[in-house]
């Protein structure tokens, strides 16, 4: 389904380019009989191109999100009573089977004759939804092409057309921006009340023990599981307060020299290619703290006597501190060129020095933006995975030594959603609880940084 999604979004993108090289050959062609058209030849292309292409890529859009759901609902429908009686789960989990068997992942001749009879079932299935897709997405773009065509005229005014499609757009891309943070926060808090429903918040916000798998002996760690929190919290701002210390006074720096002190055509160079270093694939980082940092750290401690574990904390933040150091960089050098010269030029016409100039004049007055910049950095510490499980590890102790191994909220998220889960077990329902403590620890730190960037706004505006 996906590659042949792909492959009908490429002949919209083909068609919406006809759109509009014929709307704004029409456009042309009236114009060179002596009537001057209402809007240049591109509003008319750019309108032909819209009409052409929105409703198709809604089509598309809601035919890929909702066809596989349908289809599913069509083989259960059809599936012997004993089959489709079984428990949600379980019946998540047969059709999972049905969908592998069906691609090729899993042999279908290991399976029982009515399995099979399903597997067939979704495969007829499938294929008519994809010639429906093809059908109804290129009923819809070639119509949109035609319609838009007849319209092209010397009275009809384009660019108005296309001014309000696009406020259109905008307005409900903005829309489905903020629904969807809604739906993310009530997804989050609606999963994380049926997690608390089973484990009190008291255990999961106090609880000093981590060990959400089942037990397998009465003896163990909880008979189902233990959910104390603060050991993943706590591991999550050691590695992550290393980080910031390794981050925010390197890429300060580094931005003041920039901003200041660097020649311009050295500047050219330098700020591309340390914006490019924020490019870099977190796993790329995760490789380099795991082969080279953490033995490094390890080799270190112990030439000096420290018992230094082989995956540390340490390890982890300072990597994390090199990755994060291009977002304070780079925003905080920007919020130090938009400073007015005027601050600068009154500043040495009352005799200060450069050195005095940016202690006393230039931070106090870029710090709004510099305390964004840091919030930033920490929030994409908070939501780091790759490098933590290569370098620090999976182990939930409780401790502030930066010499011993530790895990983060995130890892564990990760950790709890791999694979095919029961979403009814408190397991895999900790995870949702765990991703709304994270949401609020990062709100938190937002209303903090709001609050001190409109203390420092009121004292220098």
């Amino acid at each position: 389904m996906a590659m042949t999604a792909g492959v009908l979004a490429l002949v919209l993108c083909v068609l919406c380019f006809a759109g509009f090289w014929l709307g704004r050959q029409e456009a042309v062609r009236i114009r060179s009989g002596g009537v001057q058209p209402h809007s240049l030849p591109s509003y008319y292309g750019s309108y032909v191109a819209l009409v052409c292409g929105i409703p198709a890529s809604l089509a598309l859009l809601i035919w890929i999100s909702a066809a596989d759901s349908l289809v599913r609902q069509f083989v259960i429908a059809g599936l012997p009573d004993h089959l489709s009686a079984l428990p949600e789960g379980d019946l998540a989990l047969l059709l999972t089977d049905v969908r592998n068997m069906a691609y090729g992942r899993v042999p279908l001749n290991t399976a029982r004759p009515e399995i099979v009879g399903a597997v067939e079932h979704y495969l007829r299935l499938s294929e008519i939804s994809r010639w429906l897709m093809w059908l109804v997405v290129l009923a819809l773009a070639i119509g949109g092409l035609l319609l838009g065509r007849r319209m092209v005229s010397a009275e009809f005014r384009a660019r108005n057309a296309v001014e309000q499609i696009l406020n259109i757009l905008l307005i409900a891309s903005s829309t489905v921006a903020v629904l969807t943070t809604i739906a993310i926060v009530l997804s989050l808090i609606f999963e994380a009340l049926r997690f608390f429903a089973k484990v009190p918040a008291t255990e999961f916000l106090f609880g000093l023990t981590w060990s959400p798998q089942t037990a397998l002996r009465a003896e163990q760690v909880g008979a189902s599981g233990a959910f104390g929190a603060v050991p993943l919290i706590t591991g999550t701002m050691l590695i992550s307060v290393i980080a910031m210390l390794v981050a925010v006074p390197t890429g300060l720096m580094a931005a003041v020299y920039m901003s200041e002190f660097m020649p311009g055509r050295l500047r050219a160079v330098v700020k591309p290619v340390l914006e490019i270093l924020a490019g870099i694939p977190t796993v790329v980082y995760g490789f380099f703290a795991a082969l080279t940092v953490a033995p490094l750290v390890r080799d270190a401690g112990m030439a000096i006597g420290l018992n230094v574990a082989s995956q540390s904390a340490l390890a982890a933040g300072v990597v994390m501190g090199i990755m994060i150091i291009p977002f304070v960089s780079s925003l905080s050098d920007d919020v130090l060129n938009a400073v007015p010269n005027s601050l600068r030029e009154g500043s040495y016409g009352l005799g200060a020095t450069q050195a005095e100039t940016i202690k006393l004049v230039l931070l106090p007055a870029a710090l709004p933006g510099i305390v964004a910049s840091v919030i930033l950095a920490f929030s994409r510490a908070l939501g780091e995975t790759m490098i933590v499980v290569m370098a620090a590890g999976l182990a939930a102790n409780i401790t502030i030594n930066p010499l011993d191994a530790v895990t983060t909220v995130t890892v564990h998220i990760a950790a709890l959603l791999v694979g095919d889960q029961e979403f009814d077990s408190a397991k895999t329902l900790s995870a949702f609880a765990l991703g709304l403590l994270l949401f609020v620890v990062t709100l938190t730190l937002n209303v903090i940084a709001q609050r001190v960037v409109k203390k420092y706004r009121e004292q220098y505006e």
